[in-house]
């Protein structure tokens, strides 16, 4: 730290990169440029697609054929997709009116253009020039496997576009989770492995279904909180079809169910045994299982930073530790030659 940052009580630029991280919320002090961009593209939900891809590059890596180069390529297309999704989903709510300064959206972490951090044409131009730039890596892979790969990364795009933007608009319609499912799941995962070695095998697929469902929970939880603001909306979110305390006891399904499925999965053969590692999330389950089966607290905890958010940021930690854990066990079957 610098000796001005020390009289003045500045944070570090790294620790304002990890508060972000850790937050979605800008630091205190002076916004650089670095600490803006992680804001705007809700760079703390990244992880979840950073392991999406490393757990598929970790089932390709023995396969004959495996291709560190495409593999690295695709990994930092589907971060670059996750981040335009990021931004196109602030543009198209705010240009439907969704987005105000009393939806939940504005009050976990600033709304990029209702906040003042920039304008709607700047969050067009970002997400175009990041398109572009996966555009570019989409061309390269194509060149190497052909239209198979395209059809991939395209059906993603498509999907992460419709998610909020006109006319289709998945989440107003309870397909958003749906899609959240595919997108984290086949496409994401899946995509990246056959950027990888060029094949796409079945039982690639069902390996994808467990990470995809915890990244669902996220999701799931994220709009139960939002009950209250979509449904008078008319935002008939799965959460709101289903209404919250179904939803509370769906989503406590899924995260049951990334364990059934693992355990399935290694008993098949399609996951190495160390994969089991995976069950060491447990203990985090156990303290996130019961604030799911009752409603959301009147008040937040002291210094919880991200509210009316309460049973999102509670299924990402689990999916932090589950999938952390899933790659590790990965990791170790990788060394040990499956």
């Amino acid at each position: 730290m610098t000796e001005v940052a020390k009289q003045t009580g500045e944070p570090s630029l790294l620790a304002k990169w990890k508060y972000v991280l850790a937050t979605t919320n800008p630091p205190k002090g002076r916004l650089d440029l670095v600490s803006k961009w992680l804001v705007l593209t809700r760079a703390s939900v990244l992880p979840m697609t950073i392991t999406a891809g490393m757990a598929a590059g970790l089932l390709a890596a023995n396969q004959d054929g495996f291709r560190l180069g495409y593999y690295l390529l695709a990994l930092v297309g589907i971060v670059l997709a996750h981040v335009a999704n990021n931004l196109m989903n602030d543009l198209w709510d705010t240009q439907v009116g969704l987005d105000t300064e009393n939806y939940p959206r504005a009050l976990y972490a600033p709304h990029p253009v209702l906040s003042g951090l920039t304008t709607r044409g700047g969050l067009l131009r970002g997400s175009l020039f990041v398109n572009a730039i996966d555009a570019v890596i989409g061309v390269i892979l194509f060149i190497a496997w052909g239209w198979p790969i395209v059809a991939i990364a395209l059906a993603g795009f498509l999907l992460s576009a419709a998610y909020t933007a006109p006319p289709l608009r998945l989440k107003k319609r309870g397909l958003g989770e749906p899609t959240v499912l595919v997108v984290w799941g086949p496409l994401m995962l899946g995509g990246c492995y056959y950027a990888a070695v060029g094949s796409l095998p079945w039982h690639i697929v069902f390996a994808s279904l467990p990470y995809g469902l915890l990244c669902t929970t996220v999701l799931m939880g994220k709009h139960v909180d939002k009950i209250p603001w979509d449904e008078p909306e008319g935002i008939h979110t799965l959460p709101v079809i289903l209404g919250e305390t179904r939803a509370r006891s769906v989503t406590k399904g899924m995260m049951v169910a990334f364990y059934v499925t693992t355990l399935a999965l290694v008993v098949t053969g399609v996951f190495p045994w160390p994969a089991l590692i995976a069950f060491g999330a447990l203990p985090v389950l156990a303290k996130v299982w019961p604030e799911f089966g009752k409603p959301r607290p009147a008040e937040p905890p002291k210094n919880f930073p991200i509210w009316p958010l309460w049973f999102a940021p509670l299924a990402f930690v689990h999916t932090r530790r589950a999938g952390a854990l899933l790659v590790l066990g990965l990791i170790v079957g990788a060394v040990l030659g499956y």
